[in-house]
């Protein structure tokens, strides 16, 4: 278990899920790494999950995937964190940067998480598990198996941004979201386009805030509130954050736009 970047609560955690995963799936498991805030360096007990992608050999017994998914749930096996967001994928779809969801299993589990595990990635909104991918060939924080990039295709650019799109529209419907983590969503969104690279949330609103953007009360409240637990987050102006969530809408779909312009000269 590597010890880089892995906050020391949740290390015995891990070593036991990599432990349980194996069991599972012996010499077929390839590789465990986290993504989320754990890979991208800011992991805070009682705000972030933790979110881990495993890739599998193709073919098995259909039966390993409902196995794993009874071994991790909680509370039999207690997670230590808001919720573990695990997915699956067989090796075949990891390395195809396919813009699909294409996971065996999506599992969702813990004490602050509706308890979830979906078999079948037909008809499942593909863009969070795009974006996952994306910050898992980035900045994937290897748990036990190959490296990352060995098993794991980034998204192609194009493909990354219409997922984007597709959170930041999900996200303005504010429907499950907490106020701050909308802003701060947002924020990461905007810093991507400008940047192409994918930062955890909290330095993207900094990042935003350094940079004088016309939202920089707003997101300044949105970090303060995302320091607390979620149960104790703070409401966030609700005009000003549909204002916010349109602009980010904006300046996203303007980057699709260019990013579509130049796709089709390539062409």
């Amino acid at each position: 278990m590597p010890s880089r970047t892995v906050p020391v609560e949740v290390r015995p955690y891990l070593t036991e899920l990599v432990r349980r995963t194996r069991a599972v799936y012996g010499d077929r498991l390839l590789s465990v790494f986290a993504v989320g805030s754990l890979a991208l360096g800011d992991y805070r007990p009682g705000r972030s999950d933790i979110d881990i992608t495993v890739v599998v050999a193709p073919g098995g017994p259909e039966r390993l995937v409902h196995d794993l998914a009874e071994v991790l749930a909680h509370p039999a096996f207690d997670c230590p964190a808001a919720g573990l967001e695990l997915v699956v994928y067989d090796a075949d779809f990891a390395a195809s940067g396919s813009p699909e969801s294409g996971y065996l299993l999506n599992l969702n589990t813990g004490p602050l998480l509706p308890a979830v595990a979906n078999f079948d990635s037909a008809g499942a909104p593909a863009f969070w598990y795009v974006i996952d991918r994306a910050v898992a060939h980035q900045s994937g924080l290897p748990l036990c198996g190959r490296p990352v990039r060995e098993v794991l295709a980034g998204p192609r650019r194009f493909d990354l941004l219409a997922a984007v799109a597709a959170s930041v529209d999900e996200h303005a419907s504010g429907a499950g979201h907490l106020a701050d983590n909308r802003v701060l969503n947002g924020c990461r969104a905007v810093y991507f386009c400008r940047t192409g690279r994918w930062v955890a949330k909290r330095e993207a609103g900094r990042a935003m805030v350094a940079a004088g953007d016309r939202f920089g009360a707003l997101v300044g409240e949105a970090l303060r509130s995302f320091d607390r637990p979620r149960a104790r987050a703070a409401e966030l102006p609700a005009a000003q954050v549909g204002e916010f969530s349109a602009w980010v809408g904006r300046t996203v779909a303007a980057t699709v736009r260019c990013a579509a312009a130049a796709r089709s000269v390539e062409h």
